[in-house]
């Protein structure tokens, strides 16, 4: 049952409690429990009534292209051709099961959504704490959270101790938050509502308590459960095209067999005699091949971009990505290598540059351009404070490190890595003796530790500037000690911070003989500044040229991202994504205070989108679409499914993905990585380039065979080719020859182009107008080669023969011309596309087969030629292939 949505954050402790007229201590009552669970239910996401599965698959029929397929199915079967029959209709079911498994995806999303509400919780009931299943929690509970918990509902925070949430699957923040009890701003952002634990993150450090508020459809992730269901899943550039396309050549199919039978009539011909002729016509113009070559040749596209770190989990994905305008992205883990990492160090007036990112130890100290000397006394003080005042590990997984706890603290044990410094030898040296653990309210922690021998002891500190900065009156020097220049900190902090990177300061001081323990009063005053340590998730190295390489082929690059706007900008500047000049981001406040009119506008302008919320992401990417945009969104998190159903092409994350975006998604990168969708991006246009060389290769024949047909009826004379014979034509030549343009090698200049326009149609008119050459060189050589053989008194079979021959020889030939569309094909490699060298081998012994062989010139009314009428029509086939290059060298293809 829903709830109406209340600002809880907004609230006061007591103003909650009030509400729900219970104790923090005691919580609620056995009848309280019973009467709440019996009016709002249980705490679960509501499965959302979808369409009955049969009428689901059903639905997969409802397409021209299908009616297409299935007349091709009813004609064969008719004449009794139960083999191409059953292949033709095991196509149709094929392609039904795909869309199927494809339509269900959305169920799938939810259901891993309702399965990350399960586990247990612990709460106060009648003022017991006791353990109960997640399930049976519901409004006014009192909670009890803890280091490791998933938090179990929504939740506003009642008391806290070192209480820290990773969130970053429904926020996309890389560093857990900090949790309070403070009340809030009304309008303030999900990722800033400090007060509030929400259903399905992580506690990863510290202990709290808190009220329920908001239990299965009435939590976040409730939400995100809705917008999912409301998404709209938009048919891909490719699927409307192809319905377009199948819907003409539907038409014009029905048109021309109803035209001939027609005309038969009127000839005083057989009505039975002209319904075959109108069914041979039916058959020949029908591209049974398409739908096969459509589905196998994304397929390999799949396979290529596998190769790439690129998995599709939806067939039309493929090309589409080759039609994308737009690519929004989030920053952590996608641009960023999702890893906290040094990069600037402060000390003695000295600006530090630390190479290398990640986890990894190597890299190297500059400043100015020069070397520094990591065994600068300074720097070697700061970098063993930033070690030994710290609480996390890192832990050697395969060739990769495992962070135990803060990520931040994690950039400290690295970046003293970086200068020999490490935790083995150090906790030897200067064992800890005692710790002040970080408190909010304290902004800082210390350590004390032992001095070699044991005889003294040195305090370690590290927090923010401020509370550093407020106990330090001197610094250290080489030299040994000076008065402290707080404004030159406070400085260079600012430098700092306008990068995008997060600065902690550092101090130290020395304790009396024999002390074991520390104090908060005995670091209130008198620490020695050591220096600071800038840090932030840097971008991965192969981003910026994938992003430049976007922008060349005229695809905007937009961040969206739950991070802080100066960080987001900062990122976005170092990668090519923002202009050093650009300086607007917008946050999620701003995205929600604008009309849809206002936001289709401020997308256009702008590249950076920071502190945004799930509905902002949905918002964004249908603000694109309405501007015509075909948008990719990435995301990793929960709070990104609804965007990613959305967008034209979703794109999850195939380390750091929730089951629910990875569920949702038609694409999962494997390596996270930014450059593997530009990689993509590459292929997909590839694919889509041997999509149109198939179709532009294929309907000339069936154009050719409908040609033929229909003036064999005009002429009166018998047909030239039967139905079983053009169904041997079009399967065979679709699958030997046809589809080996789909291993077509990728042509020059893919990505220096600008993106396809949605509304740009599969074939251009200097397309249509080869198709119509083609179509009627193959019926003027079939056509007259057949009459001829007849009028030098050959029997019908050898004439047919002769007739089939040109149509395979002369599409053999007008294969190659079809590797490029553009380029002559000496230029595209005789040797670069192997599989097209061994289909034709293949096809020239089939059609060798299909004319000497008994059995088949029994099967298919044929019979055996002699070597000039093979001659004969191999002539015809180089007369095709050289009038198409001499049109290419014209210029009448110029799109």
């Amino acid at each position: 049952m829903k709830t109406v949505q209340e600002k809880w954050h907004s609230l006061s402790k007591e103003d909650i409690i009030g509400k729900y007229n219970i104790s923090s201590d005691s919580g609620l009552s056995g009848e309280q429990v019973k009467e709440m669970i019996s009016r709002f239910g249980n705490n679960i996401l509501t499965p959302k009534k979808g369409t009955p599965l049969l009428i689901l698959f059903l639905l997969q029929f409802n397409q021209p292209l299908v009616y297409i397929l299935l007349v091709a199915a009813l004609v064969t079967g008719i004449l009794k051709e139960w083999v191409d029959c059953s292949v033709i209709f095991g196509v149709v079911v094929i392609n039904a099961i795909v869309g199927f498994l494809q339509e269900t995806k959305a169920v799938k999303a939810i259901e891993s959504l309702a399965k990350s509400v399960g586990g247990e919780a612990t709460v106060i009931r009648d003022g017991i704490k006791k353990r109960i299943p997640a399930k049976d929690l519901t409004f006014g509970d009192i909670v009890l959270l803890q280091s490791g918990d998933k938090v179990p509902a929504d939740t506003r925070l009642l008391q806290t101790k070192e209480l820290r949430i990773d969130e970053s699957a429904l926020t996309g923040e890389s560093v857990p938050a900090e949790k309070n009890t403070d009340t809030l701003e009304a309008d303030c952002v999900l990722g800033d509502r400090r007060n509030m634990a929400y259903s399905s993150t992580l506690v990863t450090f510290g202990t709290g308590r808190g009220v329920v508020i908001g239990i299965g459809d009435n939590t976040e992730i409730g939400r995100i459960n809705e917008l999912i269901s409301d998404a709209e899943i938009l048919a891909t550039p490719l699927t409307k095209q192809i319905a377009k396309f199948s819907a003409f050549l539907l038409y014009v199919i029905i048109g021309m067999a109803i035209v001939t039978f027609l005309i038969g009539i009127m000839r005083g011909e057989s009505w039975i005699d002209m319904f075959m002729a109108a069914v041979a016509l039916a058959v020949g113009a029908i591209p049974e091949g398409l739908p096969a070559a459509l589905t196998i040749t994304l397929a390999i596209g799949i396979s290529k971009m596998a190769k790439r770190n690129a998995i599709i989990r939806k067939l039309p994905a493929v090309e589409t990505l080759g039609s994308t305008t737009v690519i929004c992205s989030d920053k952590t883990g996608t641009l960023t290598v999702n890893r906290m990492t040094v990069q600037k160090i402060f000390i003695d007036d000295s600006i530090i540059d630390v190479s290398g990112t990640g986890y990894h130890s190597e890299g190297v100290f500059t400043s100015g351009g020069k070397s520094f000397d990591v065994n600068n006394k300074v720097l070697r003080e700061c970098l063993k404070a930033g070690l030994l005042c710290n609480d996390s590990n890192l832990v050697k997984s395969g060739d990769d490190w495992k962070v135990e706890g803060d990520p931040t603290e994690a950039a400290l044990i690295v970046s003293a890595s970086k200068a020999g410094i490490l935790r083995e030898n150090e906790d030897k040296i200067n064992p800890r003796a005692d710790v002040i653990p970080f408190e909010s309210q304290h902004q800082y922690m210390a350590t004390l530790h032992l001095s070699p021998g044991g005889i003294a002891g040195i305090v370690y500190s590290k927090g923010s500037v401020e509370s550093i900065l407020s106990r330090c009156s001197k610094c250290l020097t080489p030299e040994g000690m000076k008065i402290l220049d707080a404004e030159r900190v406070q400085k260079t902090v600012e430098s700092f911070a306008a990068e995008g990177l997060r600065v902690l300061a550092f101090a130290m001081k020395e304790t009396v003989s024999g002390k074991s323990h520390i104090f908060h009063e005995d670091i209130n005053e008198g620490l020695i500044f050591l220096g600071l340590q800038a840090m932030i998730d840097p971008p991965r190295k192969e981003v910026i040229p994938a992003v430049e390489s976007c922008h060349t082929a005229g695809i905007s690059v937009k961040m969206i991202t739950g991070d802080h706007e100066l960080t987001a900008l900062a990122i976005a500047r170092k990668i090519g994504v923002a202009g050093q000049s650009d300086g607007e981001v917008i946050n999620g406040r701003a995205i929600a205070s604008c009309t849809d009119e206002q936001l289709r506008e401020a997308v256009k302008t702008t590249a950076v989108f920071a502190r945004v919320a799930p509905e902002d992401k949905l918002r964004l990417v249908r603000a694109l679409q309405a501007n015509g945009d075909s948008v990719a969104m990435t995301g990793d998190g929960v709070n990104d499914a609804p965007a990613l159903r959305q967008a034209n092409i979703g794109i999850a994350m195939g380390i750091t993905g929730t089951d629910v975006a990875k569920e949702t998604a038609d694409m999962v990168l494997v390596d996270d990585n930014f450059a593997t969708i530009e990689a993509a991006v590459e292929e997909g246009r590839g694919v889509y380039d041997n999509l149109v060389k198939f179709i532009t290769w294929t309907l000339p024949t069936n154009f050719g065979e409908g040609l033929v047909i229909l003036a064999a009826i005009l002429i009166g004379t018998a047909l030239p080719i039967l139905p079983v014979q053009i169904l041997w034509i079009n399967m065979t030549t679709a699958v030997f020859l046809g589809l080996m343009l789909a291993f077509e090698p990728k042509e020059p200049g893919l990505m220096n182009r600008p993106p396809r326009e949605q509304n740009t149609p599969i074939l251009s008119r200097h397309l249509i107008w080869r198709i119509v050459i083609v179509g009627m060189l193959l019926c003027i050589g079939a056509f007259s080669l057949f009459e001829v053989a007849l009028k030098f008194g050959k029997s019908i079979q050898e004439a047919r023969t002769i007739a089939v021959n040109v149509f395979v020889l002369g599409e053999t030939f007008y294969l190659f011309n079809c590797r490029s569309l553009k380029l002559p094909a000496i230029k595209t490699g005789f040797f670069t596309n192997p599989y097209l060298l061994w289909g034709v081998i293949i096809m020239i012994f089939l059609q060798a087969a299909f004319v000497h062989i008994p059995i088949m010139n029994k099967a298919f009314h044929t019979a055996p030629l002699s070597g000039l009428e093979w001659g004969i029509s191999i002539f015809c086939g180089l007369i095709i292939f050289f009038i198409i290059e001499a049109e290419k060298k014209l210029g009448k293809i110029t799109d």
